[in-house]
């Protein structure tokens, strides 16, 4: 069985949209793209770093796939894993996927997903994609989050956890915080969420 890791860069009031530039997703008037450049400092880079060199695939939206496609087969050098991953595309439409290798996942999307889950290989990453995202938190498909959240709140924009969210448990697997104040943590699925009273 493979797992689905989600790595979201994330701001405190929960938004993901746009982190890496003014053009990236202006989506709903979206004006504060590239939001974690400012924080962007070499403990960071080492983290992403060790989280990219290993093995995986991409789980991908057709929006993050689009985007990734114009840029990464030119930059090869910082995106070699990238660019040599399969990347598994959610799209409700049949098209055509120039940046191989690459698979398309239509119709029941869900359905195709818990295939692919259920199948031998590495580990599935998935980067932006935020429709994406919120069908794999609906239908508890997410094994672990990798999240980098940053020191800062931006009021509007697409949310990691939106309204169909399921009650989910996750442990803290590990945690660090980079010079800039970026926290970077990792939680992996842990069963069902539990209550008490302090009463």
């Amino acid at each position: 069985m493979r797992r689905i890791v989600v790595l979201t860069f994330v701001s405190l009031d929960g938004v993901m949209q746009a982190p890496g530039g003014p053009e990236e997703d202006p989506q709903g008037g979206f004006s504060l793209g590239g939001w974690t450049v400012p924080y962007f400092d070499d403990e960071l880079g080492k983290a992403m770093g060790v989280q990219m060199a290993q093995p995986f695939d991409l789980l991908l939206g057709r929006t993050t796939y689009d985007l990734f496609a114009s840029y990464w087969p030119n930059h090869n050098e910082e995106g070699e894993s990238l660019n040599k991953a399969t990347k598994y595309v959610v799209s409700h439409s049949d098209r055509e996927l120039a940046w191989g290798p690459s698979q398309l996942i239509s119709g029941d999307v869900v359905a195709g997903i818990r295939v692919l889950k259920n199948a031998d290989g590495p580990m599935l990453q998935v980067h932006g994609s935020s429709n994406l995202i919120q069908t794999l938190l609906q239908n508890d498909l997410v094994d672990e989050l990798w999240l980098k959240t940053f020191p800062v709140t931006l009021g509007n924009g697409k949310r990691l956890f939106g309204d169909g969210t399921i009650p989910a448990a996750f442990t803290l697997a590990s945690s660090t915080t980079s010079p800039s104040g970026v926290v970077i943590a990792s939680y992996a699925r842990a069963g069902e969420v539990t209550t008490g009273s302090f009463a």
